[in-house]
Order: structure tokens, then C-alpha cells, then sequence
């Protein structure tokens, strides 16, 4: 990559990081009216700002509100073996972030009702998959102490 491909490659990612950062904002004080607790609320956007800045950013430059379409392969694989936090209770987690994230998205207008109802069924059909793959992702490293 020449410096000028470089430098254009960098300002893409800064201008869709503030982006995120922007939406992220904009739920953070939606959530505040649904009643959450300050750690709850504290939970899903850094699941959000995880998923966003970390992995889209970084992988395949994807704005969040089209990342819905990646969400299987982050946690099916990405944050497995990128975390050290990562169990069937952190899958759950980043799953409830997410329909309430993509939820909002979809009441503001962001994404379609279709685009909503295809991510909540690739996670149920997805989900045990995760699971599994996280459970089986421990065993295995605790089998090779």
C-alpha cells in the first residue's frame, strides 16, 4: 500500500469510527429512557463499540449499522479467539446488545424491517453453534495445561 492509499485507507476509518461513536451516542441515551441500569447500559455499548471499532473497522471497514450481516462471523469465531472473556454468558450478552441495538436502528430508520428479521433469525439459528464453539474453544485450551 503507497502512503496515499495508506493515508486515505486511515481517514475512512477515522471518519466511520466517529460515526460509530456518534450512533453509539445517540443509543446510549435511548437506553437511559428504557430504565437500565448505568452497568447494564455500560455493558451493551461496549459490546457495541467491541464489535464496531474492533472487528468491523479492522476486517472489512463496515460502518455498524451494516455490520448486522457479520454478527455470526464475530461471534462464532472472532471473539472467541480474540477475547479473553469470551464464555457462553459473553455470546448472550453481545446477542442481547445486539437485537437492542439493530432494534433501535430499525425504529430510526436505519435498517429495514427485513434486514431486523434476517439478523434475529441467523442468531436463533445460530446461537447454539456459538455456544458450543466458545465451550468447546476452553476445553480445549484448558486440555493443553
Amino acid at each position: 500500500m503507497n502512503d496515499k492509499a495508506y493515508k486515505d485507507w486511515e481517514m475512512k476509518l477515522q471518519e466511520l469510527e466517529k460515526h460509530n461513536d456518534r450512533l453509539l451516542k445517540v443509543f446510549t441515551k435511548h437506553l437511559k429512557t428504557k430504565s437500565l441500569k448505568p452497568k447494564t447500559i455500560k455493558t451493551h455499548t461496549d459490546n457495541l463499540e467491541f464489535f464496531a471499532n474492533d472487528f468491523l473497522l479492522r476486517y472489512e471497514i463496515i460502518p455498524i449499522e451494516k455490520g448486522f450481516s457479520k454478527i455470526g462471523t464475530f461471534l462464532g469465531d472472532y471473539f472467541i479467539r480474540k477475547t479473553s472473556w469470551s464464555s457462553k454468558y459473553t455470546i448472550q450478552e453481545n446477542i442481547a446488545s445486539f437485537n437492542k441495538f439493530y432494534t433501535f436502528l430499525n425504529e430510526i430508520g436505519e435498517i429495514s424491517d427485513i434486514e431486523l428479521k434476517e439478523m434475529k433469525e441467523m442468531i436463533r439459528d445460530e446461537k447454539a453453534d456459538w455456544i458450543e464453539e466458545v465451550e468447546s474453544y476452553w476445553d480445549s485450551i484448558e486440555d493443553d495445561w
